[in-house]
């Protein structure tokens, strides 16, 4: 197993456990100390793992599940939810109990999920060009249209204010902030590039407790945090054995600090803990046997 280095204090932000993999990870969440991720193979489940251990505890069965590239966890209605790329639906897999599985139908290729503070779930269409706003149940409450050069979406997070910021990996390579009705506010990016104002196909996000905007600019291998506004950027560097590989889903859990960056070509999830906002410049790691 990896050797990591020791920080100078135990709580600064640390990645503190690798989570490894045989294919590559496109949805990571979490809900508690439960870390549940979904891969790129035809296994029509959800792995459940233990984020303090990194062990796997379990497998959720997802029956009829495709090419999932967005999952979300609700801890009021205590369940999980993946998209199904493909066949054109949102699967539900009640976390208590038998586990139960329902499904509804979405628009065409859904990719990104998001459970907002009203704990609905926002869907990212990325076909259609919109967001859905569901129910727990699958009722549709409210569907967003988007603007037509927002080509090709990944992943959406809402705001306190109601606005929107999604990833726009196209050929515009960039991260937008829209209004509540789906029209650009302002934008990041615009062109491929490596620079602090460039990114290169930004995929996954988070938000902390200040709103600020963390990205996987996963053709740069790398983690861009923007401010609300969408102005400025700085890199975050993770220290981590070969570097980020294709980091492509992040979870942020603000209770307890904890990041979770899911990469496709590493197939690892680096779980981070100690990360209170995005404020870190410098992630470290720890020692590990």
């Amino acid at each position: 197993m990896m050797h990591l280095i020791e920080m100078m204090t135990s709580r600064a932000p640390t990645v503190t456990h690798v989570i490894p993999g045989t294919a590559p990870v496109s949805g990571v969440t979490s809900l508690g100390d439960d870390v549940f991720v979904v891969r790129c193979d035809d296994s029509q489940q959800v792995e459940v793992y233990d984020a303090v251990t990194s062990t796997l505890q379990r497998r959720l069965s997802v029956p009829e599940l495709g090419n999932s590239f967005g999952l979300a966890a609700c801890a009021g209605n205590k369940c999980l939810y993946a998209s199904d790329f493909y066949n054109r639906r949102v699967h539900r897999v009640q976390l208590s109990g038998s586990n139960a599985v329902t499904r509804w139908s979405v628009g065409r290729k859904p990719t990104g999920l998001t459970v907002n503070t009203d704990k609905n779930v926002l869907v990212v269409i990325r076909d259609e060009r919109k967001i859905q706003q569901f129910t727990t149940h699958g009722t549709l409450l409210q569907t967003v249209q988007l603007q037509p050069d927002i080509e090709w979406l990944r992943q959406v997070v809402k705001l306190s204010s109601g606005q929107f910021v999604i990833g726009d990996p196209g050929r515009h390579h960039r991260v937008c902030l829209l209004d509540v009705k789906g029209a650009v506010v302002r934008s990041y990016g615009g062109t491929p590039g490596s620079d602090l104002t460039k990114m290169k196909g930004p995929a996954g996000l988070a938000v902390d407790e200040n709103e600020n905007i963390l990205v996987a600019d996963r053709n740069n291998n790398r983690l861009l945090v923007l401010d609300r506004s969408l102005t400025s950027a700085r890199e975050m560097s993770v220290s981590i054995d070969g570097g980020l590989k294709d980091p492509y889903s992040l979870c942020y859990d603000k209770a307890r600090g904890r990041l979770y960056i899911g990469e496709r070509d590493g197939r690892r999830v680096i779980i981070i803990d100690h990360l209170k906002d995005f404020t870190a410049s410098q992630i470290g790691v720890r020692t590990s046997a």
